[in-house]
């Protein structure tokens, strides 16, 4: 049952723009076959001919008409079931049907359209409503080829920001190379998840001569790209591969720095980001200057979540005093807040992401579920520790973590120490 004995395949590749429309008519009546086709023809379409659905099927399967004109009753398989199976076959493009029926096949209208119909011609077929039809089928393919050609490039222009991003998210990663390290007296850890490619998260340490460290979290407000670039300019504020630009360093010559105090480091970043960042962002920080012989922590809070020390059997404290976020306000103050670790002790900072996760049911872990899941895990240390906590967030979550995460730890050992575990340096 070949179709080339009514009409030729027309050539299977897409027309060029602006080519006459290729038209299947479908029909078990030749002479109804001739009729719509010379109408067609004299119209200006391509026109290609099947005598049952069966054999549609097979030209559809070579080559995809624009527009099917099938008749509703035919030996074999029908037209509304020749129609579900049209919709079923993958095309390239859509397709236009249109089903041709008799005055008492009218009342199964719906039965047509359900089938995936787009419109219906009333038998015989008049030659002004024929071109009306197909003239409306062609403006909506038209309009259809048109949205498909910008979907297509709105999805090589989101290719192109997907690879950007991907490599925007390397660089970010980047900003933190060193996310474990053995300062004898102690170990800093770090854990950063953004939500997204990017985040506005970060963290860090970096050494101060050889007897402190600073370590440090800041969350930029916002998510995405902004809050990204803010995030990568702010870290060169506490770079610690380029000491000589770190604000919380003051040279003394020869490559030789002390620390500044926590509260003017505050006060230093709010005056930058206010002059050089033209921006309706802000960032919250948690900088800490650790003495390594003493324990004893100088630190500052700005709009960060609390930072926390967790004690060696397990006990969490809450510190500072909230203060203002960084980039809000000219002449902002901020104080410094100071304590002691002790050998078996830890520093933790936070981001809002941890104690602002919610729960399917909408409750949030805050600082009541942050203190329960430290104390669960406190037996912990470093990258376990970390992961310990990230995979409890996950859980609580139910995996629909909103916000960028990030975390930073600072485990005491205590002066003299070796490498060794928290409760190895306690029981020295």
């Amino acid at each position: 049952m070949a179709a080339s004995d009514d009409a030729p395949f027309p050539d299977p590749s897409p027309p060029e723009p602006g080519a006459p429309r290729h038209v299947l008519v479908v029909d078990d009546s030749r002479m109804q076959r001739r009729i719509l086709s010379a109408q067609l023809a004299r119209s200006g379409y391509r026109v290609s001919e099947a005598a049952s659905a069966e054999e549609a099927l097979v030209i559809c399967t070579r080559t995809e008409p624009d527009i099917v004109i099938s008749d509703w009753m035919m030996t074999g398989m029908t037209g509304p079931e020749f129609c579900q199976a049209f919709r079923a076959m993958d095309r390239r493009s859509y397709g236009y049907f249109i089903l041709l029926t008799s005055k008492a096949e009218k009342t199964d209208v719906t039965h047509g359209l359900e089938s995936g119909a787009d419109d219906f011609l009333s038998k015989p077929v008049n030659g002004e409503e024929l071109r009306a039809r197909l003239s409306a089928g062609s403006r909506i393919l038209s309009m259809q080829e048109e949205l498909s050609a910008k979907n297509d490039l709105l999805r090589a222009a989101q290719d192109v920001i997907e690879r950007d991003l991907q490599e925007a998210r390397k660089l970010q990663q980047s900003l933190v190379r060193d996310r474990h390290r053995d300062f004898g007296a102690g170990v800093a850890s770090l854990m950063l998840r953004p939500t997204g490619h990017v985040g506005g998260d970060l963290v860090g340490f970096f050494p101060i001569g050889e007897t402190r460290v600073g370590l440090y979290g800041i969350d930029v407000s916002g998510h995405g790209i902004t809050s990204a670039l803010m995030m990568a300019r702010v870290a060169g504020y506490l770079s610690g591969t380029w000491p000589a630009q770190n604000i919380a360093l003051i040279s003394t010559g020869r490559d030789s720095f002390i620390s500044r105090p926590p509260a003017e480091v505050a006060r230093m970043m709010n005056d930058l980001v206010l002059e050089e960042m033209q921006t309706e962002s802000y960032l919250t920080l948690v900088y800490a200057d650790i003495d390594l012989a003493t324990g004893r922590v100088e630190l500052v809070q700005a709009g960060h979540p609390y930072p926390v020390v967790q004690r060696y059997g397990g006990q969490v404290e809450f510190l500072g005093e909230g203060g203002l976020p960084i980039g809000l306000i000219p002449g902002a103050d901020y104080a410094t807040v100071t304590t002691l670790l002790a050998p078996g002790d830890r520093l933790i900072l936070i981001s809002d992401g941890i104690t602002e996760a919610t729960n399917p049911k909408g409750a949030m872990i805050d600082q009541t579920g942050l203190a329960a899941l430290l104390r669960k895990f406190s037996s912990l240390e470093g990258p376990s520790f970390l992961d310990a906590i990230l995979w409890e967030i996950e859980d609580y979550t139910a995996g629909d973590i909103t916000d960028d995460i990030s975390v930073a730890v600072f485990e005491y050992r205590g002066p003299g120490s070796t490498q060794g575990s928290r409760k190895a340096s306690r029981d020295l």
